[in-house]
């Protein structure tokens, strides 16, 4: 317990019944989930084995895995279960496959997978239309609805269809022996609230629950977390309803006061003395978010000085901005001798980046965009994992598609369709379909000889599956399958081929390094549960990321741009007369400053060729005004500014000489 502050202590001790931990931006709260797993371990109440701590990323899984590492020595942490909230229904539905109606070695079928299947069974359907149902779709799988149940509830027209689409969709998964994302928790819900076996027999796997970032469950994963501690709750969740800015995607902060009324016994335990940030930018913090409503209060402190005055700048527009920032970055690079990794830029939206971008760029400022091209979206990546999908499982149709045009091989779409048909009235999966000599007599003969050799690669690759650890079986299909052949045909120089080449290396690496070993199938549904960003560490370059993306980070510098209403809080918000989630990620952007915050707004834009006045945002005016320095304001400020920049200067010109 050494360390730890009083309510820190009070959360890690308290191991009867359930508790919810109140943990404020910066209050450590990783480091109570650490300390708990360690004292229920040390202490004798729960071994390693019966502990389930679980988190909304794998980064955050992996950071936690690792100082666990460091606390618990020797085997002490063996058997302990530490993941994300899908990564958990996967293991679930791997051991219970058959009470879901799957067979061993199902697919995970990814965004692109679920969107192609919704387009094929709305033909004629616009891209918007296909949009809109799939989130109609999501949304009830997300509350924990069956296709059933989705109509009973439905209310609209719209509603109606989307849950008879729902129904369709879930058959045509079902025949393809696979599930999508959102199935990973919904079905682990159906069978744990209604098998009371196999409810009991995993609340005896899993005797404590750890949840972190519980404001930002849906309704599908509070009643999983709800059905696995059972009604003694043995669990801790920790969260922060001022941190809750994902509604848009079905998180429901509300959780936390139904929480309340499932478990009357119910401990409220508010960690609120912050070890990052200076107090001034906290008291701005504390400030704004008073004005949205709360049910418990919190108010956020610090040991750290007072810092820097908040800076505001007003510009002319968005290139201005951009120019600015960029300027200010590079002056305190230098000036005070600060690594670019110190600097973060936070949007409201990813289409704000485009000046930032163009202004370091003109100062050759190194930065890394979160949210671009990630690895496991390349091309070559998701054709390799195609592969390995239908390796492992003959029923994916979607993975045979993409596999059988990875590389192309003379199979053209009327040669597929009249397979597909084919296969449909021998009610076999297209992979099985394709190694009938009646579907080879079919095609043409063209057709017919490029499916056959794609059949023939596929019966070695799975008869090598056994013998081979997954990495080599991920090296043997780059080269059987004919993947890195028109890799190499399609790269223009040896650089290109190599980087290209390096994405296959690196998925047969992560194979290799892969924690718990199992077979090709199950290493490849645990890839397939990596989120974008779970790879993507910026190094020592600038952050530029969307406030959605910073919540959990920390930076020397930061700077949130584009503080105009319309822009932060959004149009729509402002519109809907919604303005608590907008307060909200304000909020989470305000705290990830440890040392100095930068707020920038825009005087006008352009829109369709016209310039548009712009208002500063209402956020501004809610920050306490004496913690701000607006450009002009305060002359004596702006003279030690210009000081401080004149000697930088000249230290500057003298290292040239130097």
């Amino acid at each position: 317990m050494q360390g730890l502050n009083p309510p820190q202590r009070d959360a890690v001790r308290h191991c009867d019944g359930p508790l919810l931990v109140l943990a404020g931006a910066g209050s450590g709260k990783t480091r109570v989930i650490i300390e708990k797993i360690a004292h229920l371990v040390t202490s004798g109440r729960m071994p390693a084995k019966r502990i389930a701590a679980i988190t909304f990323t794998n980064k955050a899984a992996k950071e936690m895995r690792e100082r666990l590492g460091k606390r618990l020595k020797g085997d002490a942490a063996e058997g302990l279960t530490l993941c994300t909230f899908h990564a958990l229904g996967l293991k679930f539905l791997q051991i219970e496959h058959a009470s879901v109606g799957l067979k061993r070695g199902f697919s995970i079928f990814d965004a692109d997978d679920s969107n192609a299947q919704i387009k094929d069974l709305m033909p004629g359907a616009k891209n918007d239309a296909v949009e809109a149902a799939k989130n109609l779709i999501s949304r009830a799988k997300n509350a924990g609805l069956s296709p059933e149940e989705a109509l009973a509830a439905s209310k609209t027209t719209r509603e109606q269809e989307a849950a008879k689409l729902y129904a369709r969709y879930q058959a045509r998964l079902s025949t393809f022996n696979a599930v999508d994302f959102d199935d990973l928790i919904r079905l682990p819900v159906q069978v744990l609230e209604n098998d009371t076996e196999i409810a009991a027999a995993w609340r005896e796997r899993i005797g404590y629950l750890l949840v972190d970032e519980c404001q930002d469950t849906n309704d599908a994963q509070y009643r999983l977390l709800k059905v696995l501690a059972g009604p003694r709750g043995d669990f801790t969740c920790v969260g922060d309803d001022d941190q809750s800015i994902y509604a848009w995607r079905g998180a429901n902060p509300d959780n936390l006061l139904q929480m309340a009324a499932d478990y009357p016994a119910l401990q409220v335990i508010k960690l609120e003395q912050n070890y990052r940030c200076s107090n001034r930018v906290l008291r701005a913090a504390n400030t704004l978010i008073a004005n949205n409503p709360h049910e418990h209060p919190k108010k956020l402190w610090s040991d750290q000085p007072d810092g820097e005055r908040i800076r505001v700048w007003e510009c002319r527009d968005n290139e201005h901005e951009a120019e600015k920032v960029a300027a200010e970055i590079s002056f305190l690079h230098t000036a005070r001798d600060a690594p670019w990794s110190d600097f973060c830029i936070l949007f409201r939206g990813n289409h704000q980046s485009r000046p930032l971008e163009k202004a370091m760029q003109l100062l050759r400022i190194p930065y890394h965009l979160t949210g671009g091209t990630a690895f496991l979206e390349r091309q070559e990546v998701k054709d390799a994992l195609s592969w390995l999908r239908l390796v492992v499982n003959p029923d994916d149709d979607a993975a045979f598609l993409r596999a059988v045009q990875s590389p192309k091989r003379e199979v053209g779409a009327t040669s597929l369709a009249k397979l597909a048909e084919m296969a449909q009235h021998a009610h076999l999966p297209m992979s099985r379909a394709a190694e009938s000599m009646g579907a080879l007599k079919a095609l043409t003969p063209r057709a017919a000889n490029g499916l056959n050799a794609f059949v023939d690669i596929l019966r070695d690759l799975r008869n090598h599956s056994k013998q081979l650890s997954a990495a080599d079986l991920v090296r043997r299909l780059s080269e059987r399958s004919g993947l890195l052949a028109e890799l190499r045909a399609q790269c223009k120089d040896d650089a290109s081929f190599a980087r290209r080449r390096g994405n296959l290396d690196e998925l047969a690496d992560w194979f290799e390094g892969a924690r718990g070993g199992g077979n090709a199938g199950d290493l490849a549904a645990q890839l397939a549960l990596l989120s974008r960003n779970d790879k993507d560490d910026g190094g020592n370059q600038v952050r530029l990321m969307s406030l959605h993306a910073a919540k959990g980070l920390e930076f020397r510098y930061v700077f949130i741009v584009g503080c105009e209403d319309g822009t932060l809080p959004h149009e729509m918000s402002i519109d809907e007369g919604n303005l608590a989630e907008e307060r909200r990620l304000m909020y989470v952007g305000i705290t990830r400053a440890k040392q100095a915050l930068y707020l920038s707004h825009n005087r006008e834009t352009r829109r369709f060729g016209d310039r548009i006045r712009l208002k500063p945002s209402r956020f501004l005016d809610e920050l306490p005004q004496s913690e701000l320095q607006r450009d002009g304001a305060d002359p004596e400020a702006d003279a030690a500014n210009k000081k401080e920049r004149a000697s930088a200067g000249l230290a500057a010109i003298q290292a040239l000489f130097d």
